[in-house]
């Protein structure tokens, strides 16, 4: 995989932490906004990058890259995934995977006409022991009730609370609680569990954009709550109970440093598990893309799609109820 990254923000940075550790990974270019050629500069220089751009069109058409990152604000991941698709670049995009669910199908459409492997960039959906708590759901029995909870306080909100609207509390810039954190949480309940039946969300909103709230996924047998906070902070929390045992962590749905396993069967506090092998949270999903891009598996692309599709209805439906609109809703 030849790389381009579209951004050099705080993600692009943990990127560097782990991704000379995937062979079969090379990154050919960089680029970022006008303003930005000093850090260019430097990022080239640290990490060995070749080129860097401050055009996005120049980097898709001289760049000696076949798959970009994108890895820019939440608003622009539609404009820049869509350009590097009609470039004839394979993508793999950074969550959440665009505003809305419009934006998320007209992608998948484009990337299938053109044979493209593009992909979310969300970590939970890859970490072994997400997949292993998969796995292991049928030792719960019939599910009951499910609980998730990535409440985290941003230093940001204090800005916000006078007056200084940073991107992450930036409706134009499609940001607040559901999509920076809560999304997290959706990911996993539909790894997990699949498209629910109805989605409600009651969230607090100030200033047109969601600074906490509380989603509500209907199953047929179940409810999954998943709350989300940037405005206050809670323990760490998920909860998955079945008529059986539970399953239980303390880490968040991006992370998952590890699980613990309690079954009606057995006594004491259950069994703490990890799969994860001690690697970056982020090495997992990465090592996947460069096998899925490189074997141009096409068929593991688009389930992945599916759930990125399901989580966009979702995160969709639940602004709607909330009355938080983008301007992405609106074109």
């Amino acid at each position: 995989m030849k790389m381009g990254i579209i951004g050099a923000g705080m993600i692009v940075n943990t990127l560097f932490d782990f991704i000379h550790e995937i062979s079969g990974i090379t990154i050919h270019g960089v680029c970022a906004r006008k303003g930005s050629e000093e850090k260019l500069e430097r990022i080239c220089r640290e990490q060995g990058i070749p080129c860097w751009y401050t055009d996005v069109d120049e980097m898709l058409e001289k760049g000696d890259i076949d798959t970009v990152y994108v890895a820019v604000p939440n608003h622009l991941h539609y404009e820049y995934t869509k350009k590097a698709l009609h470039a004839g670049k394979h993508v793999i995009c950074e969550k959440p995977f665009t505003s809305n669910l419009r934006e998320m199908e007209e992608l998948i459409d484009l990337a299938r006409a053109r044979n493209l492997v593009m992909v979310e960039a969300v970590s939970t959906l890859y970490i072994p022991n997400a997949l292993k708590i998969r796995e292991t759901l049928p030792k719960l029995g019939n599910i009951r009730i499910v609980s998730m909870n990535y409440s985290q306080y941003s230093s940001r909100y204090n800005a916000f609370k006078e007056g200084t609207v940073l991107p992450a509390f930036n409706p134009a810039m499609s940001g607040g609680a559901l999509m920076d954190l809560n999304i997290y949480n959706i990911n996993f309940a539909v790894l997990l569990f699949g498209k629910p039946l109805t989605v409600r969300y009651q969230a607090n909103v100030q200033k047109g954009i969601d600074t906490s709230g509380i989603l509500t996924l209907e199953y047929p047998d179940y409810q999954c709550v998943c709350i989300g906070a940037k405005d206050c902070r809670a323990p760490l929390m998920t909860s998955i109970q079945g008529d059986e045992g539970c399953i239980l962590t303390a880490s968040s749905p991006n992370v998952l440093a590890d699980y613990r396993v309690l079954l009606n069967s057995e006594k004491g506090e259950g069994r703490l598990c990890n799969e994860n092998g001690g690697r970056h949270r982020m090495y997992h999903e990465f090592v996947v893309f460069e096998k899925m891009i490189r074997e141009l598996d096409f068929e593991t692309s688009r389930n992945m799609q599916e759930i990125s599709r399901i989580t966009m209805e979702i995160q969709t439906k639940a602004r709607q109820d909330a009355g938080v609109v983008f301007p992405a809703d609106l074109a």
